[in-house]
């Protein structure tokens, strides 16, 4: 049997990974003296809640050698094989555990750099899940996830630049400037990193970039694609789908759509809206 392995910065929580039938390893975060698991004993709109009440950035750690070993003697030792999708390696040290810990299981588990996060992680995973219900081995599986990942594409429209620059991400002149002038901007995870795609002036113009964009690279529909949103409202999401319409009409009848958790949703705020798919 395979098991797939999979942490929290997919955006999946401890209940959908039950359904899915994944084990979800969880990233830590600090409010003050207080700390959580991602998706496990923190919601995400839990942790949207205590965001916006909180003047600092609540901290968050990678998952460290000893977790994943922990994790890893579990799931094999029953003599099964492990998948694990993690975090891309550009963005956390989690792969670097990751590979660390499953040296000693040899061909019993197999470590994916992602070199993505939120819902292009989330579409990985899918997509391995697919591959397992085929019927394909694991070190089979293991080698096309790792061709396919380099045409998932995740592009984002950030709602805010508050989040990035307390972060330290940017500095409080461009942020101000940000906010002064209704700066969106577009962002995708490129190479494993976060690349700065475009700007637009106002909501309307962001989410027009945005759908140029996406149109741009185009989404694959016969493989795994999703939607994200941050914050506690899909309003904003809402609106991009009726207004991005011609994207989906005719091409699909369902369309995934997920609130992003902590792990991300540290760094960029709420009211971000995102697109993840395989690129044709």
């Amino acid at each position: 049997m395979i098991k797939i392995l999979i942490d929290s910065s997919s955006d999946i929580d401890a209940t959908e990974a039950a359904e899915l039938g994944v084990t979800l390893l969880p990233m830590q975060i600090r409010f003050g003296d207080t700390e959580y698991a991602d998706g496990v004993n923190l919601s995400h709109a839990e942790f949207f809640n205590k965001l916006i009440e909180c003047d600092e950035l609540p901290q968050t750690s990678q998952i460290n050698e000893y977790r994943f070993d922990e994790c890893f003697e579990r799931l094999t030792s029953d003599g099964d094989e492990v998948i694990a999708i993690v975090i891309s390696s550009k963005l956390s040290g989690t792969y670097d555990c990751a590979c660390r810990a499953a040296q000693k299981y040899g061909d019993k588990v197999h470590v994916i750099d992602s070199l993505n996060a939120s819902a292009g992680e989330r579409i990985l995973c899918m997509h391995a899940l697919k591959l397992i219900k085929d019927g394909r081995a694991a070190a089979e599986i293991a080698a096309e996830l790792n061709e396919k990942k380099k045409s998932i594409k995740l592009l984002a429209l950030l709602g805010t630049l508050e989040y990035l620059r307390k972060g330290g991400r940017i500095s409080s002149a461009v942020a101000a400037a940000g906010k002064l002038f209704s700066i969106r901007p577009v962002i995708s995870i490129t190479d494993g990193e976060v690349k700065m795609e475009g700007k637009a002036m106002g909501s309307k113009h962001g989410g027009n970039l945005l759908t140029k964009f996406v149109d741009k690279y185009g989404i694959d529909f016969d493989m795994p694609y999703a939607l994200v949103y941050s914050g506690l409202s899909d309003a904003l999401l809402e609106k991009y789908v009726a207004d991005s319409a011609a994207l989906w009409t005719g091409k699909t009848d369902s369309i995934p759509r997920h609130m992003i958790g902590s792990t991300i949703g540290t760094h960029i705020g709420p009211g971000a809206i995102g697109v993840a798919f395989f690129s044709k």
